[in-house]
């Protein structure tokens, strides 16, 4: 088995900065004003937008 040297993996993590690790699925709850039953938003989104997405009303 090769070993990778820590400075190599961080450049390659800086070539995939754009890749789908840095994106996660999420399911919000939002409940029907009129019926009173739940429905789900399932939404792919960047993993530093989720505290965002969770406090939008």
């Amino acid at each position: 088995m090769a070993k990778v040297s820590k400075n190599a993996r961080v450049a390659q993590r800086s070539a995939n900065a754009g890749s789908g690790r840095d994106h996660v699925k999420v399911i919000k709850p939002v409940k029907d004003p009129k019926t009173g039953k739940y429905t789900y938003k399932e939404v792919m989104i960047h993993k530093d937008k989720v505290k965002e997405f969770f406090d939008k009303k």
